[in-house]
């Protein structure tokens, strides 16, 4: 795996750390796929119950790399490309979201610094969001004439609603640690010096928990989003069904009657 994204899997917990600090993490080729890479290998690893993805340096992560897109533009111009730039969408930053919201394990996004354009996008699809305080967000898409990629059209709408995704998206501006969490971007705002171990915490507690039944959680929600609510019934009663065959529920109902602290193994 490239050094621009470091792998780290400790007590079920796998911390995915974007490490290209000198360019405010900023996605260039090699980190796309490393970071596309790194999803995947936690999401399909059965020791991993838990993700943290955090940031080095003074960003999360500032979205496409730039300097790179311009360099593949001018090649694709000139005919000397390997086809058109715009291919990174599907080639990678949906898979990525597509692992991030759809890995049947939580995904905590730590936001140390500044999250804008895809850098945004991945930390929308991530189930909580820990945000420095010093932090800050931004769409971004409109201000290079682009539109919202990496998950932000379906995601941001769901956290904050329609209208003031909307708005946005067509007037991209940066969003404070604080009006993040107004807004319902952020699910909790700590001081920056604070932010590495509040995250590893929060998701160390998930990686502790019943795997399965977070699994289900996630799962509710994403059919909900597009469904009825007799369907979403439905479907609550299949994955109940599920969760309550599990050997986490059974151990947390003995535990309750024992008056004990359960201990989750994730199955």
């Amino acid at each position: 795996m490239a050094d621009t994204v470091l792998y780290e899997l400790t007590h079920g917990l796998a911390t995915i750390t974007l490490n290209r600090p000198d360019a405010m993490n900023a996605l260039n080729i090699d980190t796309k796929v490393a970071l596309r890479d790194a999803l995947l290998q936690a999401a399909g690893d059965p020791a991993v119950r838990a993700v943290l993805l955090i940031g080095t340096g003074r960003a999360f992560c500032v979205g496409q790399d730039l300097k790179e897109h311009i360099e593949l533009l001018a090649a694709d111009r000139a005919g000397e490309g390997e086809g058109s730039t715009m291919s990174t969408v599907g080639l990678h930053y949906n898979p990525i979201v597509t692992a991030i919201a759809g890995m049947p394990k939580p995904v905590v996004a730590a936001v140390n610094g500044v999250a804008a354009g895809a850098g945004a996008g991945f930390a929308f699809a991530a189930d909580y969001r820990l945000v420095a305080d010093t932090a800050s967000f931004n769409t971004s898409f409109a201000g290079v004439a682009l539109t919202a990629d990496s998950g932000v059209s379906w995601t941001l709408q769901r956290l904050i609603g329609h209208g003031r995704a909307a708005d946005l998206l067509l007037f991209p501006r940066s969003i404070s640690a604080q009006d993040a969490y107004d807004l319902g971007i952020a699910n909790k705002v700590v001081p920056a010096a604070e932010l590495a171990a509040e995250a590893a915490a929060v998701a160390r507690r998930l990686a502790e928990g019943p795997t399965a039944a977070y699994a289900a959680i996630k799962e509710s929600l994403a059919y909900a989003a597009g469904h009825g609510l007799t369907e979403a019934l439905a479907k609550e009663d299949e994955l109940q069904r599920r969760a309550g065959a599990s050997e986490d529920h059974l151990a947390a109902v003995d535990a309750f009657v024992k008056k004990q602290r359960p201990t989750f193994t994730g199955r």
